[in-house]
């Protein structure tokens, strides 16, 4: 299986971007993946984390939501009160491709989770089919 490198540079773009009321709280970051650049929500803390993009039904001029974790990850997302279909790509500290998947809205207490095949660091959410560039054939390197 190949493996990918991810450029995602990480800019603050604080200011530049009005959310969608649901994600008022969270910063606001743009990342460039495979030289396309998303504005994105960030999600670095476990109280960010366990909300991402629960009730939320459109992202407001955002591209979608990078989840960053301390450490390496297993964890799985679940989508409960999640109302739009989501893609999500994870990636390792150094920008190495580890999986994506899509996952689907699910509005009862017995949500499936969804996992990456690996350990990751970094996760991104976006409407599904805008992650549709992202393969783990392309290669990319981290510049942060």
């Amino acid at each position: 299986m190949t493996t990918r490198l991810l450029a995602l540079m990480l800019i603050v773009a604080a200011g530049c971007i009005s959310a969608a009321p649901m994600l008022s709280g969270f910063d606001t970051t743009t990342i460039s993946i495979d030289d396309r650049e998303m504005v994105v929500a960030v999600a670095d803390t476990p109280e960010t984390r366990r909300q991402g993009l629960m009730g939320v039904n459109e992202l407001g001029g955002l591209d979608g939501m990078l989840f960053v974790f301390e450490a390496d990850s297993e964890s799985g997302f679940w989508m409960r009160d999640t109302l739009i279909p989501l893609d999500i790509a994870f990636f390792t500290f150094e920008g190495i491709f580890v999986d994506k998947l899509t996952m689907v809205p699910c509005t009862n207490d017995d949500c499936p989770f969804y996992h990456a095949t690996g350990r990751y660091r970094y996760a991104i959410e976006a409407p599904e089919g805008d992650l549709g560039f992202v393969t783990e054939a392309s290669t990319h390197r981290i510049d942060s």
